[in-house]
């Protein structure tokens, strides 16, 4: 029996892909795995037998990721499930960017409420909210992953001229993207040619307030930026400034704070991105698929601590071992596992950062000895026997 603990609601879409060997709660006081969305994980400390965590989702600011590759716990995300419902936002961002949609509906509600002549005044003031069509201009996508190629090929098809940019662009995302895309090899490409830019790429010392006072000088005058990845991407300061001198003339963003909600050619959102019951559906199949996989079968794919490793089982029983990326190591796993007369059929073993991960298939049970010489290595953190 596998103990699953849930940290928020769950789609029922999800859970019930669990099968009966598995109790799934959100009570359960020492789980061997954790389906998290946006509950704040900083603070928890781990049960030992706590091998995964799963979110339900793409970000993972929530769980401490460091301090559980440190525990041997794996965390897996799931890219791509919410995809298309933060692609078809962004499209939305594009329209109300350009067509002072908001600020139009806010005129109509508030102050023609109650106008005798209403079909009149609207047709005195609505001049105040023309703005051009998207057709024809010049999109910049930031980061060409499963939401940034989604975002580019959709524009495209909408007549958009698209510039893309992806330093670490892959080979999947590549065969993805619409061929009329045109990808740069800098950002100051998409700075000084796009109408619009959007951005989509994880938060990092590399990515944070990307869009600053200097990058925005580099702009067309009248840019309009969305951001539907990160708030902390885009300088809160300096986009209001460049907002109130008409540089940029929109910024629209699903990541707000009550500092831009007085500033005029704002549109802030409620982290609405991936707020559809589809995309809550697929991040949860997603999410326990991956548990599932990882608990019976040691593989891991979607891992942002530890590398992806997925191959069939051969053999009696599969050891999975957890350690540190040092030299050596491998040389005395195998050594472990030969004095204790194991013979080995498959082995595989891959490196992330600091840490790697190895999985063997043997040829017989595994004893506790063998298992406890395992676990008596250097730099091993942790170990398992699935049979």
């Amino acid at each position: 029996m596998y103990n699953i603990l849930t940290l928020n609601k769950i789609s029922s879409t999800g859970i019930k892909n669990f099968t009966s060997d598995y109790k799934c709660a959100d009570d359960i006081k020492s789980p061997d795995a954790i389906l998290v969305r946006s509950a704040s994980m900083h603070e928890m400390e781990f049960a030992p037998e706590t091998l995964a965590i799963a979110r339900a989702g793409a970000g993972v600011n929530n769980i401490p990721v460091e301090k559980c590759a440190e525990e041997g716990i794996v965390v897996f995300n799931t890219p791509g499930a919410n995809a298309n419902a933060v692609k078809e936002l962004v499209l939305c961002g594009l329209l109300l960017a350009s067509r002072k949609v908001v600020p139009a509906i806010e005129w109509v509600k508030t102050t023609l409420h109650g106008d005798e002549n209403f079909s009149k005044s609207v047709e005195k003031g609505k001049s105040a909210f023309a703005g051009p069509e998207i057709k024809g201009k010049k999109l910049g996508v930031i980061g060409l992953g499963a939401i940034g190629v989604l975002v580019a090929n959709a524009a495209n098809s909408l007549g958009m001229e698209v510039y893309g940019y992806d330093p670490y662009l892959s080979v999947d995302a590549a065969w993805n993207l619409s061929r009329s895309v045109k990808h740069v090899t800098s950002l100051d490409e998409i700075f000084s040619n796009c109408d619009y830019i959007t951005l989509h790429v994880p938060l990092n010392d590399t990515t944070r307030g990307v869009i600053n006072t200097v990058n925005i000088a580099k702009m067309k005058d009248g840019v309009r930026i969305l951001n539907f990845a990160r708030g902390e991407l885009v300088d809160t300061n300096d986009i209001i400034k460049a907002l109130a001198e008409g540089k940029v003339a929109a910024y629209v963003t699903d990541f707000g704070n009550d500092a831009l909600l007085d500033a005029t050619g704002a549109i802030v959102m409620p982290h609405l991105g991936a707020s559809t019951p589809e995309s809550e559906d697929n991040c949860a199949v997603m999410a326990v698929e991956e548990i599932i996989d990882f608990l019976e079968n040691g593989n891991i794919l979607n891992s942002v601590n530890f590398p992806n490793v997925s191959v069939p089982r051969t053999g009696k029983a599969r050891i999975t071992i957890i350690h540190k990326n040092v030299p050596n190591v491998i040389s005395k796993i195998s050594t472990a596992v030969a004095e204790e007369n194991i013979n080995i059929d498959n082995m595989v073993n891959k490196s992330k950062g600091e840490f790697a991960y190895t999985m063997l298939d043997t040829d017989a049970d595994v004893s506790d000895g063998a298992l406890d010489s395992i676990k008596s290595l250097d730099d091993v953190i942790r170990v398992r026997v699935i049979k």
